[in-house]
């Protein structure tokens, strides 16, 4: 995924009301952007850190700036939760996620479940349907990345969905997409939301399949970097 516009460098103020943040821009400004992240974002609210903001090219847009990229210890953390359906859609269609190879059909935002829409359905003559639902992830504990970052019962309500696709025939994939490059495996946050992580335990039981990937991030573009080993013991 490659960044439409140069992204502005600047220093986070401070981040609010959830989805939104004040950042002071190269020359001075101070600036409001749009912070696409509803989770905690724990470990990444450091005032000053260093940050790279995205300009709209929509002029009617109250908020000029959307929040991309933070740099933390050294390295690019992506924070912005629209882009990883966009980012596994490419490495699928560019046969870099071999788990989910072999499918002819790709179509995002498709209806499901009740009242949900899955991220990607991959189909292919002769081949059970592919229902794959992608989580960002962005938290970094001890080495590992972990999802999630605070308790999401949407997440929660997902999996029980995938496990519904599953038990009518489907193959079901959940991808977990590390936006930071820092990472040597990943696994569940339990202590953080353990109704997730038993919801999870049930789910692979049942037959969903997990895969965790992470990410190559410049200031130009984000991509599918390697996969990481999945711990969920």
């Amino acid at each position: 995924m490659q960044f439409p516009d140069p992204l502005i460098r600047g220093r986070l103020i401070k981040r609010y009301k959830r989805f939104l943040s004040d950042h002071e821009i190269d020359g001075g400004d101070v600036v409001v952007a749009h912070c696409a992240n509803p989770g905690a974002m724990l470990g990444l609210n450091e005032p000053g850190a260093e940050v790279w903001l995205s300009p709209s090219r929509n002029p009617a847009r109250k908020l000029k700036y959307s929040w991309e990229l933070l740099r933390v210890d050294g390295r690019l953390v992506g924070i912005n939760t629209s882009h990883p359906n966009g980012i596994v859609a490419e490495a699928i269609e560019g046969g870099n996620i071999p788990e989910l190879a072999g499918y002819d059909g790709l179509r995002r935002e498709v209806k499901y479940g009740k009242n949900s829409r899955i991220d990607i359905l991959l189909e292919a003559d002769g081949k059970p349907p592919c229902y794959v639902e992608i989580k960002n992830v962005h938290l970094k504990r001890n080495g590992r990345a972990e999802f999630p970052d605070s308790v999401t019962a949407r997440g929660t309500k997902h999996l029980i969905e995938m496990s519904d696709m599953v038990a009518q025939g489907c193959r079901a994939v959940m991808v977990y997409l590390v936006q930071r490059d820092d990472c040597d495996r990943f696994t569940i946050a339990a202590d953080l939301d353990p109704v997730y992580a038993e919801t999870l335990t049930k789910a692979l039981a049942d037959g969903v399949e997990a895969i965790c990937y992470s990410c190559t991030l410049t200031t130009e573009a984000i991509t599918l970097d390697r996969a990481l080993p999945v711990d969920f013991g």
